[in-house]
């Protein structure tokens, strides 16, 4: 039972960071600063939610590119191949997740 300030956390920030930040059940509430795109990959075993708290989040799909602003929430589905970047220089964002997330990394 603990507060976590996100503009505490991220202040001052300025490359890659993924912490985990709190846990629910069986999931993990990861806080990320984007700073560069992350590579393709899905995850087998997890939905992956994401809710935007500074900047704006790319999620590239596929076949389309979703851009999530400030307060904005997104569910990525177990199996669907994604990446994701800031637009700009760095976002921030929130991810849920299963605490037992698999992750597999493609070559695309």
């Amino acid at each position: 039972m603990t507060i976590i300030d996100i503009q505490e956390e991220t202040q001052g920030i300025d490359s890659y960071k993924n912490i985990p930040v709190a846990l629910a059940n069986d999931h993990v509430v990861r806080l990320s600063v984007m700073t560069e795109a992350y590579h393709w990959h899905y995850h087998p075993n997890s939905d992956e939610t994401f809710l935007v708290i500074e900047g704006v989040v790319c999620i590239e799909l596929e076949a389309k590119t979703v851009e999530l602003q400030v307060g904005q929430l997104f569910t990525i589905p177990a199996g669907v191949r994604h990446r994701t970047r800031p637009k700009g220089n760095r976002s921030v964002n929130l991810t849920i997740e299963r605490t037992d997330l698999e992750t597999i990394s493609l070559d695309i």
